[in-house]
């Protein structure tokens, strides 16, 4: 909750993937509040009134996991607006000339995208959550002390690189310095 919010107002691409592994530990939790205060929230030094704070953002988020009928799979609607989000901006850089080296980057990106959609046996997911999905996937096997090849790594290390750049646009976009005020139709 805490380092949520942290990374969403710094970092959306961080805070995206560090909420599908919320998800994932509340799902290792068996969506079980008591479970998640003996193996989560009891690890964190809080206050009295921080401790009911997070027990209450699991609880907030095991309902809507619940609602969501994602107790087994998938992501909340919270963290589906973020990738939706992102790729509206995404598609509106790439149709602006003014971005021509977030079109590159993304140009340059593109290659590993298809080829990780190709492996993918899932159903055909976004550009971006492809690029997401790749660094989750990534994420996993690092966490599981698992090898990644190298050539792996090159496509991560060009997803990251794009992400990075769609990252910091974001945030400008935020603070409403991205598109000028006399810019915008």
């Amino acid at each position: 909750m805490i380092i949520a919010s942290k990374k969403r107002q710094e970092n959306i691409a961080e805070y995206l993937l560090y909420m599908w592994q919320i998800e994932d530990l509340i799902r290792a939790n068996g969506l079980d509040i008591d479970k998640i205060k003996a193996n989560v929230i009891d690890k964190f030094d809080l206050t009295p009134d921080g401790r009911k704070e997070m027990i209450d953002w699991y609880e907030g988020l095991i309902d809507m996991m619940r609602r969501e009928d994602a107790q087994k799979s998938g992501h909340l609607q919270i963290n589906k607006n973020v990738l939706i989000r992102l790729a509206d901006l995404h598609q509106e850089l790439l149709k602006d000339p003014r971005f021509p080296d977030y079109t590159a980057e993304f140009y340059k990106t593109l290659p590993y995208i298809v080829e990780l959609r190709s492996k993918s046996g899932d159903t055909p997911a976004g550009e971006l959550e492809t690029c997401f999905n790749a660094l989750y996937g990534a994420l996993m096997l690092r966490l599981q002390g698992k090898e990644i090849s190298s050539e792996t790594q090159a496509a991560l290390t060009q997803i990251t690189r794009f992400l990075a750049m769609l990252t910091k646009d974001y945030h400008l976009d935020q603070e409403g310095k991205l598109f000028p005020a006399e810019d915008k139709d």
